[in-house]
């Protein structure tokens, strides 16, 4: 089944098409999604690569698994596919731990940077500040248990609701609430 690129194609035709293994379909799908599932795998992941790696890897085990979608919600099971990714390349993290040499300053310490928060237009303070203010969030993000930091990136950060939240991570709506307070 190939789907016509006239403009009006549904959502639910583009599924249906993917589903019975329409590439084309499953494309038009994405680009509906990429911003929100990049900024899932960054705030899990912390690193922009990875992030984009994630989010690669995850599309490609959407695609070939896109047939078991039965849900209500593919933005929902779109972040699921993406945050267990994001698992997925945590703990191959942790079987190779290493540090980029370019991303340490004079005292050996790690950088953590997101250029895609500063403004390129904004004047020098302001992108200090920015980027300041962005490395102090990263860091406080990154202090936190994975259990809370995936709740806390779906909803605060992505705006998810809480049943989206709940779903993506297959947890009860009460956990996904109590994680956030």
């Amino acid at each position: 089944m190939k789907v016509l690129l006239n403009g009006h194609t549904s959502e639910t035709e583009l599924i249906q098409a993917a589903q019975h293994g329409d590439l084309e379909a499953f494309n038009l799908l994405i680009p509906r999604y990429q911003n929100l599932l990049f900024g899932i795998a960054l705030g899990l992941l912390n690193n922009e690569d990875a992030a984009a790696d994630a989010v690669q890897e995850a599309l490609i085990s959407a695609f070939r698994k896109f047939d078991t979608f039965h849900g209500v919600s593919l933005r929902s099971w779109l972040a699921r596919v993406v945050i267990n990714a994001c698992y997925d390349e945590i703990r191959k993290k942790r079987r190779q731990r290493s540090v980029s040499l370019d991303r340490l300053n004079a005292e050996g310490d790690e950088i953590e940077t997101s250029y895609w928060l500063v403004d390129p237009q904004a004047n020098p303070e302001v992108q200090y500040e920015s980027k300041e203010l962005e490395a102090a969030i990263q860091k406080s993000l990154h202090k936190l248990p994975s259990v809370y930091r995936i709740v806390l990136v779906l909803v605060d950060v992505q705006g998810l609701s809480y049943e989206e939240a709940a779903t993506a991570t297959s947890i009860p709506i009460g956990t996904v609430k109590s994680r956030l307070a």
